[in-house]
């Protein structure tokens, strides 16, 4: 008898590394699909791991130019920020994700798909809102809303147990999410408003006792609401991202 198929989006991190694992147990074959949307060279390290820790496949889908154009500069020109000030880079990549994710769900031949977002947020609506819609025969899993490991730590147990290579430990716990749009970094004692970020947390800027002592200027022209130039020269959009992206 064939096993159940899944396609898991698969980050690279803590959640989705233990989520192979996790669903292989419940007798799952399981196919990572990870958009690379300018996160770097880790897409291949996580690859690698995926591999390792037991994926039937891993697939790497290059979703840069479309995300940058159809998702990120259409933000821009709405001037859409999350409730009138934060600017949103992780959430935009979301549906793009999931529609990608129902794609090779088909190709497949798979029985679900799976996400790694947590009760807490609005990414588990990106995702499971895309997934209904183009597929609503596809089941859904949200591993973190349901298994039994209630918190990072017992998962980073978890994945010792299991030898899931991770890059987490229970001193450096984060969650980092880098895109073209920007980098976003949670959890442990990011999540106490009295606590100022440690300096390990500090991905994409400087504290301010070590910025430079001299401003910097960074000039951008724009052409009909989007980003053409960086201090005076022409730049396809990915170029253009990438020249002030870490």
């Amino acid at each position: 008898m064939a096993k159940k198929k899944i396609i898991l989006a698969y980050s690279g991190g803590l959640d989705t590394s233990v989520a192979i694992k996790w669903f292989m147990e419940r007798g799952y074959e399981v196919v990572c699909y990870m958009a690379d949307v300018g996160q770097g060279e880790y897409v291949e390290s996580a690859k690698k791991r995926a591999l390792k820790i037991g994926a039937a496949k891993c697939i790497v889908g290059d979703l840069k130019k479309q995300f940058i154009t159809g998702y990120c500069f259409r933000a821009l020109k709405a001037g859409s920020l999350y409730q009138g000030k934060y600017n949103m880079a992780t959430s935009l990549s979301r549906p793009l994700i999931a529609e990608a994710m129902i794609n090779v769900a088909k190709k497949e031949k798979a029985t679900a798909v799976a996400h790694g977002c947590t009760g807490k947020g609005n990414d588990q609506v990106r995702f499971e809102v895309t997934f209904h819609l183009k597929a609503p025969n596809l089941k859904v899993y949200a591993p973190v809303r349901e298994w039994e490991l209630k918190t990072r730590e017992a998962e980073i147990d978890y994945a010792r147990k299991h030898r899931i290579p991770i890059e987490q430990s229970r001193k450096k716990i984060y969650s980092i999410d880098k895109n073209l749009w920007g980098i976003s970094v949670e959890s442990g004692v990011l999540e106490d408003p009295w606590k100022e970020p440690p300096a390990d947390t500090y991905i994409s800027t400087r504290r301010a006792e070590k910025a430079p002592a001299k401003a910097g200027y960074v000039r951008v022209a724009f052409k009909k609401g989007v980003p053409a130039a960086v201090n005076g020269k022409k730049l396809d959009p990915l170029r253009l991202s990438r020249s002030s992206t870490p």
